[in-house]
């Protein structure tokens, strides 16, 4: 690897790491302060229809897979060694760091909790959606913004 092509991965990478902290400490810090602050399954109005609560999540993001052991770990291995390796073929297209730190920090954020827990701590319920964390958030955000740069890299190739 050339000087030139190391110097945009090695930010690329560093930059990727920045952001999975933040999620992930973002989302471990609101875990512990809701779990400090209400019992589990316990709820409180926080902001209009929105609700704080204390729940926990053996499927992935927003309750899907429900206890689905073994297959939610593979999907969740799957998903994230797919993700890295397009992450190490594509680290110096712009902006891929983002949605694969978001992705990393938030899949870390629910794993942390399995790990811990053996379910996943959810605390904001909307309407009509089940409920869901900062780890999910950035997931969501993380698979949308995903999308967009690899759509943007693919319409600057094809010009260039």
């Amino acid at each position: 690897m050339s000087g030139r092509t190391a110097a945009p991965s090695l930010r690329a990478w560093s930059r990727a790491g920045v952001v999975l902290v933040a999620v992930l400490a973002t989302d471990q810090l609101v875990k512990a302060l809701v779990t400090e602050g209400l019992l589990r399954g316990e709820q409180r109005d926080l902001l209009g229809p929105i609700k704080l609560v204390n729940t926990r999540n053996t499927g992935v993001a927003f309750g899907q897979l429900q206890d689905g052991g073994i297959i939610v770990s593979l999907v969740i291995a799957l998903a994230l060694g797919a993700l890295l390796v397009y992450f190490v073929r594509h680290a110096s297209t712009p902006l891929i760091w983002l949605p694969t730190g978001m992705l990393l920090g938030g899949a870390l954020g629910n794993i942390v909790d399995r790990v811990r827990e053996g379910a996943v701590i959810d605390y904001l319920k909307l309407p009509h959606w089940p409920a869901f964390n900062v780890a999910d958030a950035a997931i969501t955000v993380g698979v949308v913004i995903l999308l967009v740069v690899v759509e943007r890299g693919e319409r600057a190739r094809d010009r260039a």
